[in-house]
């Protein structure tokens, strides 16, 4: 095992948080009921093709805009000062990977200032800003409110067939640490899912390998993202909105193995999985300076079962069709880095 190298004095780790995430789907009716009635988030309609979900004093945490993809199109990462921000700039660039500046139009419906844009893993591009556009008008949602702050908006899981390039990516754009690994065992098939934190957050990005399946297993580009309540009881209330209102449940409530999160998994109008959580492990100094990955056995100590049709038949149905032409993944190879298991 090549194991990821220390940190060095250019380091930009703790100075990168998960900011916003962008989605393009058709399904804005669906959307703006699943977000404010459902899961209860402040939704703003910004225009007839254009929503905007509220978690906080920023004025965009998810922006919903329609299009064709029903799929996460981009994310948005927050750079804590200039200084750091010219330091990815130039990894990127320095690797021969086109950056542009996002039109003045684009930063404005993200709640940024300025934003700059490149090319990531599975076609996902990746936008690195430094000011978020803040309000003071109030937030009206159903929940008490979201733990977002130093470690960001959340994290975003991706079921890969190459993770070692992803891992790779992120350890040269953001200089992400290995927090640990849950092996899994899935309609016969071995997952090895790695953690990758950018922060005090026990990951930001999760990254899932299904081994000896040579197409994805899933339509979506990411496979779920997460958001964290403040409290057990907003997202116990979130729960029964989901099941009352219609909305799938793909996983009950449960408790994962590694960084001992209770939260349970829906399925947004555009197909891939929301995680709505509460209370992680945290990673801060203390933790940081003697953390040691881990390999945890199994995704949940309790809990997240199945509900109606989950991904475990998704898989088994996908066995099936192992044989078949399937397009290669999209990868940065300029970025990859040499990172290997």
């Amino acid at each position: 095992m090549i194991g990821v190298p220390p940190p060095t004095d250019d380091s930009v780790f703790g100075a990168v948080h998960l900011g916003y995430v962008v989605v393009q789907s058709n399904r804005l009716t669906d959307w703006r009921r699943f977000g404010a009635d459902a899961i209860g988030l402040h939704v703003d309609d910004v225009d007839p093709n254009t929503l905007r979900f509220r978690l906080d004093d920023r004025s965009c945490r998810f922006l919903i805009r329609r299009g064709s993809a029903e799929d996460v199109i981009a994310l948005g990462w927050q750079v804590d000062d200039h200084e750091t921000f010219d330091r990815i700039i130039a990894r990127v660039t320095d690797r021969g990977v086109p950056i542009i500046e996002g039109a003045k139009e684009e930063a404005a419906l993200r709640g940024v200032e300025r934003l700059w844009r490149f090319a990531g893993p599975k076609g996902i591009a990746q936008e690195i800003f430094t000011v978020p556009v803040t309000t003071s008008e109030p937030l009206r949602m159903q929940s008490s409110g979201w733990v977002t702050g130093e470690a960001g908006l959340g994290h975003v899981a991706i079921l890969s067939r190459e993770p070692e390039s992803i891992r790779g990516y992120f350890h040269t754009v953001f200089d992400s640490r290995l927090s640990d690994y849950i092996d899994e065992n899935v309609s016969g098939l071995k997952m090895k899912i790695r953690f990758l934190r950018v922060n005090e957050r026990h990951h930001s990005i999760a990254i899932a390998n299904i081994r000896g399946v040579k197409i994805d297993p899933i339509r979506t580009s990411v496979q779920h993202i997460n958001i964290q309540s403040a409290t057990l009881d907003d997202m116990l209330a979130s729960y029964q909105r989901v099941k009352d209102l219609g909305f799938r449940m793909q996983w009950s409530v449960g408790q994962h193995t590694n960084d001992r999160e209770l939260s349970y998994y829906c399925v947004t109008p555009s197909g891939f999985e929301l995680e709505v959580g509460w209370n992680p492990i945290v990673i801060g100094p203390e933790l940081e300076a003697t953390w040691e990955p881990t390999t945890y056995q199994g995704i949940s100590i309790w809990g997240h079962t199945p509900v109606g049709e989950t991904v475990l038949t998704k898989f088994e149905q996908f066995r099936q069709g192992l044989l078949n032409t399937v397009t290669p993944e999209i990868t940065v190879p300029e970025l990859a880095g040499g990172l290997s298991r």
